[in-house]
């Protein structure tokens, strides 16, 4: 199996996925979807392909010599320990959250991205967040902060929990036997990491339009339509 060195060009080379589970274990593995899936630090992780390299190693049984159930059940239960320390902390933090100064680790757009998903998504956004990265790491904190009941929260977050951290895995375990995928790893890798952006592009294009459109200048006949009509004297 060859290394995805073709990761390095999207980040730096200490977060590639094979070398971050080479170098950390299981442990690791399961320290950073913790992390990723509700701590402010965590955001940067890259989890997508982290679970699907997980799961490619666990078929080549060198990195992860554990059997595939295992694997799966440690980090969906991580993903789903992640996001209720997430809600914890945005519960107990409140509005605090949103006037916290920037920082190397910390913007306020991040915050902001997780809450308009949240807002959009309603309580399906926790679901969705966990295929979207940032959107991941800060919608559960957000979801804590607007006082989500807490029932709806985490049957969200088991179900969400179970279909990323189970599912991204043994997508890469089966995936991984293909030869196809084997031999063009570095490629499938890179694409998994481009999918997983595209909900935060389409939505930038999104608000990008619609900021056009509210600042779009009037030209002189709306203006004279929109105008109320003289009134006339008796």
């Amino acid at each position: 199996m060859s290394t995805p060195v073709a990761l390095s060009a999207l980040g730096p080379d200490f977060l590639e996925p094979k070398r971050l589970i080479a170098a950390f274990g299981l442990i690791g593995l399961l320290a950073i979807v913790f992390a990723e899936s509700g701590l402010l630090v965590g955001f940067f992780f890259p989890g997508d392909s982290l679970l699907f390299t997980a799961g490619l190693l666990v078929a080549d049984g060198r990195l992860l010599d554990y059997p595939l159930w295992l694997v799966c059940l440690l980090v969906t239960l991580a993903a789903i320990a992640g996001d209720q320390v997430g809600y914890a902390f945005g519960r107990r933090v409140g509005p605090a959250l949103f006037r916290r100064p920037d920082s190397r680790l910390f913007r306020q757009e991040y915050v902001a991205k997780g809450h308009a998903f949240f807002e959009r998504y309603g309580a399906h956004s926790i679901v969705l967040a966990r295929f979207v990265p940032i959107a991941r790491t800060f919608t559960p904190i957000v979801a804590g902060v607007s006082h989500m009941t807490y029932r709806t929260f985490v049957t969200y977050n088991v179900i969400g929990g179970v279909l990323w951290g189970t599912g991204v895995t043994v997508l890469g375990y089966f995936l991984g036997q293909v030869t196809f995928v084997a031999d063009n790893i570095e490629l499938i890798l890179v694409g998994i990491v481009l999918v997983s952006f595209m909900p935060i592009v389409v939505e930038l294009l999104r608000a990008r339009r619609r900021s056009r459109r509210n600042h779009r200048p009037v030209d002189a006949r709306t203006r004279r339509a929109a105008a109320p009509a003289p009134q006339r004297e008796d």
